[in-house]
């Protein structure tokens, strides 16, 4: 774990607390560090690429004069969870706020995708939440309370494979924990979105020409989003009125037609 000292700030404020971010280096953890460093929050940013994570580091120091440490670490190995459950139990240095954000997608269908491929996947996107919710939970409920944003999917709501099964998941667990865990000041929110413009997509290396224009969200409003409605109490931020409308067509129209709209996001 490497540690950045901030110089005296340019804008003094006061700390809002510290947030763990995974996934920080790309895609919708980045701008989730960018927002809450800009709110004033010092951060522990947690990715596999320490170089990375070092360039990311540097630039939010610069930028907003806040506290950052970086922790690399791999998601998908008991070492590097227990590593970042670690950091969250932590009481010398409490972590206020717990964004899970790691994930990947698989370009295949489950029965064509290799099994120790789909096992990391269903790993990245619930064993390793759920362990660290558990090791944040413990943690926040002693010092009388906290956030958790689990970045789930509008795919969540949609017959789609493993994908959909594992973000499913995590919804159903995020209300339910934002309602359990209320009574120790611990609120517990599902972020939802459909597309966004960020690496996943390529990564996965999906024909992005295949959705439509209109299904396209910016990362800087998601974030936004869900940050508000974290602080609002939410259990569920789905951004976009399309969005929360295509989330509630897909809960009554037939499995079928909803798997082949679905499909197009492959």
């Amino acid at each position: 774990m490497n540690e950045i000292s901030p110089p005296e700030p340019r804008n003094p404020h006061r700390s809002r607390g510290t947030a763990l971010v995974t996934g920080a280096t790309a895609g919708l953890g980045a701008e989730f560090c960018t927002q809450l460093a800009a709110q004033g929050h010092d951060l522990v940013i947690v990715a596999r690429d320490k170089a990375r994570l070092d360039e990311v580091a540097a630039r939010l120091h610069a930028q907003f004069a806040v506290h950052v440490e970086v922790l690399a670490a791999d998601l998908v190995t008991d070492e590097g969870t227990a590593a970042v459950a670690a950091r969250l139990a932590l009481e010398s240095s409490p972590v206020s706020l717990l964004v899970n954000n790691a994930g990947f997608g698989l370009r295949g269908n489950f029965a064509d995708n290799d099994l120790g491929e789909e096992l990391a996947h269903l790993r990245i996107h619930t064993q390793t939440p759920l362990v660290l919710m558990h090791a944040a939970i413990d943690a926040m409920g002693t010092r009388g309370g906290g956030r958790i944003i689990n970045v789930a999917s509008v795919a969540a709501f949609t017959p789609r494979g493993s994908y959909s099964a594992a973000k499913a998941m995590m919804v159903n667990f995020s209300r339910w924990a934002n309602v359990f865990y209320a009574e120790r000041g611990i609120s517990v929110t599902a972020s939802c979105p459909g597309f966004v413009r960020t690496e996943f997509h390529d990564r996965m290396g999906v024909d992005k020409s295949r959705i439509p224009a209109w299904g396209w969200l910016n990362a800087p409003d998601v974030v936004r989003r869900a940050l508000g409605d974290s602080e609002a109490g939410k259990s569920i931020s789905i951004p976009s009125k399309r969005y929360k409308i295509a989330a509630g067509l897909a809960r009554i129209a037939p499995d079928a037609l909803v798997e082949r709209m679905a499909r197009r996001g492959r």
